[in-house]
Parts: C-alpha cells; structure tokens; sequence
C-alpha cells in the first residue's frame, strides 16, 4: 500500500474543489487488489439533518451503469445467447429509423455509440413520470427537450417514438462516436428478450449479488429500510448567485435504466471493479466474465472526443497510455448525481468517487488522487498540446452555433481574442490542443471539442460533451 503522506495535499486539493463547486457530499475510496486503503466522506449526505457521508452511503452512480448492462451483455455472449456483431433488428424487430436503413447497426455499435445515431430528445418524455411527481424544477438539459409530448413507458414506446423522428445518420456505423443514451436503453430491451428477465432481475441475479454488492439496487425500497441514503441535492440560478438547495425525488424511467439508472456505495462499487481488475473473478471466487470478455470490454474501439486520447470501449472509456498505463473508467450525471470509477487493469489500483449535485467536480477531485498517489501535483494534466496559438482568423472559421436536439444550441463566439463557448449557462475558453481540436477546462478538468469538416473542408459540427452537435449558422454557413 502507498505510504499516506500524499493524502494531505489531496485531501486540501478536493476540498477546494467540493466547496468551490457548492457540492452538500462527497463518498470516495481507493482500492488496491480489492483493499480499501484510502477512504474519506466530504460534507452530508442530509445537510438539513448534518448528517455524514461515509463508503456505505448510497449515492447514484448515473452512467456508470452503461458499463453493467455491457457485462450482462457478454455474460449473454459467452451463453450462447447473442453475438455483439448480431444485428439490433435480430433481437428488436421494431427498431428502425424513418430514413435510414437499420440493418447494419450492430449490438457492437450500441455498445461503443457508434451507432451513428445522432442525439435524440426523448430523455424529457422517459421521466416524464417522475416530473410529475414533482414540481417543475430547473433542470438544465430538459429545457431543450420539448419535441417530444407523450410520455414513454416502455422499450415499445422508445422504438415507436424514435421511428417517427426526422434524423440523419452522423455516418455509416461504426465511423462516428456519439454518446448514446437510448442505443443503451435499448440494449436493456435485448437483454430483457434474450434472457427471459426483466432487465433489472437480471443484472441483480447475474451481476449485483454474485459480486456481493450488498447496497446496490435500481430501487430504493429493495434496500429494506437501509438509512445510510444521500439526499439529493439541485443547483438554482438566483440571478445573482447559485444555491444548493434539496431535490427530494429520485428520477426514473422504466426505459432508460440500462443507460443510468443503478444506485450503489463506494465500498460496493471497489468490489465492482476489482471484479475487472481480477479477470473477471469476484473476491468470493464468483465469475462473472471469462477473461477474455473483460478484455474485450476494455479494448479501445473508437476515440470518444470527450479526452484527447480517449477511446470508448463496451460501456467504459479508455486511455491506453495514462502516465505510462492502461486507465479504465466511466462517469456518471444525473438529477442530484456526479460519479466517477475508474481503475488500473495492470496494477488493481482503483478509485471511485460519488456525490449528491449534478455537475459537480467529481472527475477533478479523482484525477487529484491519482496525480498525489505518484507524487504529482494534484492540478497536473496528462494532456500534452500540439499547437499552442491560432490566429484569430484562424479562429473564426470555428465561431458559429451548433445545435443537438438533447442538449440544446453551443454557441461558440471570438472575444478578445479568444474562442469562448457556452454550455449549460457558463462561458469556458477553447484552448488551441491539435489541428480542429480544442480543450475547455470545466468543473477542474480538461475536455475536448472537435471540429468536423466535409470533404470540402467546411465545418459541418463539433463533437463535445461526447456528443455531435450540428452547425447551424456561422462563420461559414453555405
């Protein structure tokens, strides 16, 4: 185990991190072979009541979950069951899309979101349920979804609903990566028609309990009466400032929990990973996955455009040369939910870090660790620029807006003398990295915006946040 003398440069590092970013609760652990060797609890899971966190706190885990419906995806491959490279309308005859031929998109391509299906806006209509539940709240990416009015209930209503949208394929599949939350949710309906199972008894029978993760559930009331729960907690705009205030209800959809829907603990979730690090074996002697389906869930498919670098496996992201080594990991966001996991295949070092404030700066305060484990500075980056300086008519064929139908316009603008784009009501600056390839620091931490050009070399849209986003107006509109 690493001796402790990096802890307090971290510990002072997230704390600077977790309170400029106003987050109520922070569980993180870090694990080695599957020991817990560093574990601490920022602030409250229930700020009201001043009550702690600790590695047993139950927090969403948001995308996270991506990565288990890719497990129980493989478990079905190794069963016979399925292959990845059989084609979605095998097992979902009622997928199509308006335009476009679906016959060549792959289980694969849905696993990697390289489906070349654009963003879609269905996320507003998946829970809806759970907003009528509750009062209106600000929540800031469904204020772009309003296209769609119907609420979907089911893998049925998702398919029929994404069959009568008017969309274009980003390219043919398997060329383009945009990150896909309904490719995902619809992965939970083949798992459900291939198992016999609903999507949800299957992860738990063949994932969540053989791995012994004792306080992960999609549902709450199965955890009987357990306490140890985060509240969840929303930032509002007040004009002037931004408050943290409660957000009591949990978001749902029957549709979408295969894409981000798992709830679980920092101490469960080490389990988890140690799970990958083992080759698939649990603590307990338990397989989950044969070895060589953990290294096809890790082996780098499709650059991800989220990290210079980065490369997008079966529901987890990769970074093949990370200091030196191979890093695994995944994020999740959510309604009241910022997580992190990541772990080292080679070494069994693994981190994972939960909070209770969507768009919190979870990602910072992990990297910090595993900058102060090796000695770094917490703040340092592993990103290594090729071009430090553009012109600024170099930069103006870049300014334009662009648009995605999940996640709203991007404008990004020239001011003095600086690219600046806006997301999400913030302001960030574009900081020149490789040729069409940009970095914007958000939330602590770095992340890339891509330009993509046609044949002729005119922008036709910038990949961010994972997802492609087309140029509607702009320095060089046709």
């Amino acid at each position: 185990m690493p001796n402790n003398g990096w802890i307090e440069s971290f510990e002072k590092y997230a704390q600077k991190w977790i309170t400029k970013g106003q987050v109520p609760g922070v569980s993180m652990g870090i694990a080695k072979d599957g020991q817990i060797f560093y574990s601490n609890g920022f602030g409250f899971r229930d700020v009201e009541r001043q009550l702690g966190v600790t590695v047993d706190t139950v927090f969403g885990i948001g995308s996270i979950t991506k990565s288990f419906t890719c497990v129980a995806v493989m478990q079905l491959q190794e069963a016979g069951k399925l292959s990845v490279h059989d084609p979605v309308v095998k097992y979902l005859p009622e997928f199509r899309l308006k335009n476009n031929d679906v016959g060549q998109i792959t289980i694969h391509h849905f696993m990697t979101n390289t489906s070349g299906i654009p963003p879609l806006p269905t996320f507003f209509a998946s829970v809806m349920r759970s907003l009528e539940e509750n009062e209106a709240e600000d929540y800031p990416f469904l204020q772009n979804e309003t296209d769609v009015t119907v609420p979907i209930d089911t893998y049925e209503d998702l398919m029929s609903v994404i069959a009568t949208l008017d969309l274009e394929l980003l390219g043919p599949p398997g060329t383009e990566f945009s990150y896909s939350n309904d490719c995902f949710a619809l992965l939970g309906a083949i798992i459900e028609r291939v198992s016999g199972k609903s999507y949800e008894t299957y992860v738990k029978e063949h994932i969540i309990d053989p791995i012994g993760m004792e306080h992960t559930s999609f549902f709450l009331e199965e955890l009987n009466g357990y306490e140890n729960i985060t509240n969840l907690y929303i930032m509002r705009d007040r004009g002037d400032h931004k408050e943290v205030v409660p957000s009591p209800n949990w978001w749902d959809t029957p549709t979408s929990r295969a894409a981000g829907f798992i709830k679980s603990t920092v101490r469960d979730m080490l389990r988890y990973t140690d799970m990958f690090c083992k080759g698939g074996l649990t603590a307990g002697e338990n397989r989950i996955l044969t070895p060589e389906s953990v290294q096809l869930m890790i082996t780098p498919y499709f650059p991800t455009d989220l990290v210079p670098g980065q490369f997008y496996g079966y529901g987890l992201l990769i970074t093949s040369d990370y200091y030196g080594k191979k890093l695994v990991e995944h994020s999740g966001g959510i309604k009241g939910v910022t997580a992190q996991m990541c772990f080292f295949p080679e070494t069994g070092l693994a981190g994972v870090a939960l909070s209770n404030l969507e768009l919190s700066p979870i990602l910072a305060v992990m990297l910090g660790a595993l900058n102060s484990l090796e000695n770094r500075p917490p703040e340092t980056s592993h990103l290594v620029s090729k071009i430090d300086f553009l012109t600024e008519e170099a930069m103006n064929q870049f300014v334009g807006d662009y648009q995605s139908s999940e996640l709203g316009t991007l404008p990004i603008r020239l001011e003095n003398g600086q690219l600046m784009l806006s997301f999400l009501g913030e302001n960030y600056v574009m900081r020149p990295f490789a040729e069409d390839l940009f970095v914007v620091q958000a939330f602590g931490t770095d992340f890339s915006a891509r330009f993509i050009r046609l044949r002729n070399h005119e922008i036709v849209r910038v990949s961010f946040a994972g997802r492609q986003f087309y140029k509607t107006s702009g320095g060089n509109e046709k």
